[in-house]
Formats: structure tokens, C-alpha cells, sequence
């Protein structure tokens, strides 16, 4: 069993089998209606619920979390290529890539399981 697990708009988690042949339209469309595999993609962005804030950068969502009482935590092997937030008050550890582009929704939905009711992740 393999895929991407992905939550419903009603919060309900459930198995994608393959996500590059969901389509951003009908998922009856076929891959030979035009388009790059990418653009069939759903992107996801990270909103902070309070303020409604797309966020766009380890710095704004590092102030977030801050925020939240999360702190960086430097220690490790993975230091040189992570980006690693803990709370003192949890075992709770989010890992990110160092690198913002390699951002994606595995990610996004681990902040946002973290830090319920702070986060929500959209279809962009």
C-alpha cells in the first residue's frame, strides 16, 4: 500500500493511491487533455488561521511558531540540511527542509496536526 495520505474538507484523512493522476478539475479528465503533471497538481499552501497569513517563508512561519512556544532546536546529525522546531511542554518535533522549496504538504499537514486550530492547509 502506497500514496499520500491527504484529510477531506470535512477533516477526514484518506489514501491517495497515485496523486499525479488526480487533476485539479474533474478526476474524470485524462492525462491527455493537455497540461504538464505539475499543473494537475493541487498546490497547497500553509494559512495561519488568526490572522488568515499565507505562509511564505521559514522566517514567518518561524515567528508563528515562536509564537505558538515552539523553539528551534540545533541539536542532531540532520542539523546541516533540517530545520527542527520543539516544545518544552511536548515530544512533538517538526522537522522541515532547510531548503523552502522542498516545502510541501507532508510538511504542511505535520504543522497543522501539531497545532490544531492554528493551521489549515488549502488548495491553492
Amino acid at each position: 500500500m502506497s500514496g499520500v495520505w491527504v484529510f477531506n474538507k470535512n477533516g477526514v484523512m484518506r489514501l491517495v493511491e497515485n496523486p499525479y493522476n488526480q487533476s485539479v478539475g474533474d478526476s474524470s479528465e485524462s492525462s491527455s487533455s493537455g497540461g504538464s503533471q505539475q499543473q494537475r497538481m493541487r498546490r497547497k499552501i500553509l494559512v495561519h488561521l488568526p490572522t488568515s497569513e499565507v505562509v511564505s517563508s521559514y522566517g514567518s512561519l518561524e515567528r508563528i511558531l515562536k509564537g505558538l512556544g515552539w523553539e528551534r532546536y540545533y541539536c542532531g546529525d540532520n542539523a546541516d540540511h533540517l530545520l527542527q522546531f520543539h516544545k518544552k511542554t511536548s515530544i512533538d518535533l517538526i522537522s522541515l527542509p532547510r531548503d523552502f522549496s522542498k516545502f510541501n504538504s507532508i510538511h504542511m499537514y505535520d504543522i497543522v496536526v501539531k497545532n490544531p486550530n492554528v493551521f489549515h492547509v488549502r488548495d491553492m
